[in-house]
């Protein structure tokens, strides 16, 4: 990975770009900027692995569906979303596939500051090769996690299947921030966190 390279694009892009070596120094600078907020949370292995969670919670109110099942419709409503990315390009593209559509849509549409939590698994060269990645990395690994029937289970790459339990409904590409969010941050971590 060319870090410079993908900051420099990034930052073109308008997004703020952190980067971190490890994941507690991450989870740490999280806990210091998010305050008196309501935070929303993707279904996200990679947050979940920063143990940001139990940080946050001290001072701030907390939706996650993997910890309140009823927070699904209300993270709608948060101030902060938290979220990581499928695949990021060096050329400053986040790419996320969804299948139930509220960790893309909060991370678009809502919330004045959103940030994408990213460890280094997850930068590709280009853009091409990031929707490679999403499509046949992360996803498969996630429809595997979920025990879903699906044919990327079986061979880990992406058929582009009509599977009933298909976890691939809809695939967003951020190409720089949305003009209603106040801040949108890529926190680069130089570890390996989900999938």
């Amino acid at each position: 990975m060319d870090f410079a390279k993908l900051k420099k694009n990034l930052e073109l892009r308008k997004f703020a770009v952190s980067h971190f070596k490890t994941a507690n120094d991450a989870a740490e600078y999280l806990a210091k900027e998010i305050k008196g907020e309501t935070v929303g949370i993707g279904g996200s292995i990679t947050v979940k692995e920063l143990g940001v969670y139990e940080l946050l919670e001290k001072n701030n109110k907390m939706l996650w569906h993997w910890v309140d099942p009823s927070a699904r419709e209300s993270m709608k409503n948060s101030t902060v979303f938290l979220t990581s990315a499928n695949a990021i390009s060096e050329t400053g593209e986040i790419i996320n596939i969804d299948g139930g559509g509220n960790r893309v849509a909060c991370s678009i549409y809502g919330p004045k500051k959103v940030y994408f939590v990213v460890g280094i698994n997850k930068v590709c060269p280009d853009l091409d090769s990031a929707i490679f990645r999403a499509r046949n990395v992360a996803s498969p690994m996630n429809a595997k996690r979920l025990n879903v029937k699906t044919s990327c289970v079986v061979d880990g790459r992406c058929h582009d299947c009509l599977s009933p339990e298909r976890i691939c409904g809809v695939m967003a590409i951020h190409m720089r921030p949305m003009i209603n969010a106040e801040r949108t941050e890529v926190v680069l971590i130089d570890e390996k966190l989900g999938y």
